[in-house]
Formats: C-alpha cells, sequence, structure tokens
C-alpha cells in the first residue's frame, strides 16, 4: 500500500424501506479534516486522471456504478517512490479510499452504468488557485494502462 493510503471497509444496512451506508466520520480515524464533499461522475468506459494535489488529501467512495480507483506514488523520497494501487470501489465493494496530497490518482467507469463518486476533502476548493495539478491520463512515465484486463 502507498504509503499514507488509508481503506476503510464501508457497512451497508439494509433493511425494508432501504439502505444507510456512513461513508465518513470526524471521529473515524481515517478522518483529516473538513473541506467540502462533492459528487462527480463517470460514464462507463471514461478515464478521469492524473491529478494531485500540493495541500488537500481526497477521501473518494463510489456510491452507484463502480470504479476503478487507481493511485500512483510519485513522490520523491517516498518509502513507496513508483509503487501504483488499484482498488475497485462501489456497492458490490464499499470502500473509502483516502488519498494523501502529492499521490497521482484517478478513476475509470467501470460496469454498464455511471458511476457516481463522492469526494471528502480536507480544504475547499479555491476557484481563484484551484490545489488541482493534472497530467495525461495516458502518460507514458506512468506505468499504468487503463485498458481492462480480461483472461
Amino acid at each position: 500500500m502507498i504509503d499514507g493510503v488509508q481503506v476503510k471497509k464501508l457497512k451497508v444496512i439494509a433493511d425494508e424501506r432501504g439502505r444507510l451506508m456512513e461513508i465518513l466520520r470526524s471521529d473515524d480515524e481515517i478522518f483529516g479534516g473538513f473541506g467540502q464533499v462533492y459528487m462527480t461522475t463517470a460514464y462507463p468506459g471514461v478515464v478521469k486522471a492524473w491529478h494531485y494535489h500540493h495541500e488537500q488529501d481526497d477521501c473518494f467512495t463510489c456510491v452507484k456504478g463502480m470504479m476503478k480507483l487507481v493511485l500512483y506514488d510519485h513522490r520523491e523520497g517516498s518509502p513507496t517512490h513508483g509503487e501504483l494501487n488499484e482498488f475497485f470501489v462501489g456497492p458490490h465493494n464499499p470502500l473509502l479510499v483516502k488519498i494523501p496530497h502529492h499521490v497521482l490518482h484517478g478513476f475509470k467507469g467501470i460496469g454498464t452504468e455511471e458511476a457516481v463518486v463522492i469526494n471528502t476533502v480536507t480544504r475547499p476548493y479555491d476557484h481563484a488557485a484551484p490545489d488541482e495539478h493534472r497530467l495525461d491520463p495516458h502518460d507514458a512515465s506512468i506505468p499504468y494502462d487503463w485498458a481492462r484486463k480480461d483472461g
């Protein structure tokens, strides 16, 4: 696991009325502060990558559809420099993944329906000076292929 990444298995409580799933609590070990919560989506097969932040940590989960979440540690001096982590997140595998700042990350909508992703971040988005740094999703310096792995 990449240094600083944390994973919380989420528990779904279901009854005849519907479902409840706690995602993140302020008393969770994984909680690093509150900036804002936002939703983003990806249609099947769409890749939203690569990006990282200088100060903000992300906490990703997927509440509808499925996503393949991929992290790459490009931090010089990190004990896990060059390591990749791949997570399959959604109702079939409910996880919350905390992504430390400076770790490259992205996700791909997998399956047959739109992936609905909730991200709780440690800092609010600053429209005047965004802490959002992007690379091409198919950047050759990152040893990852977004293609489906059959077999």
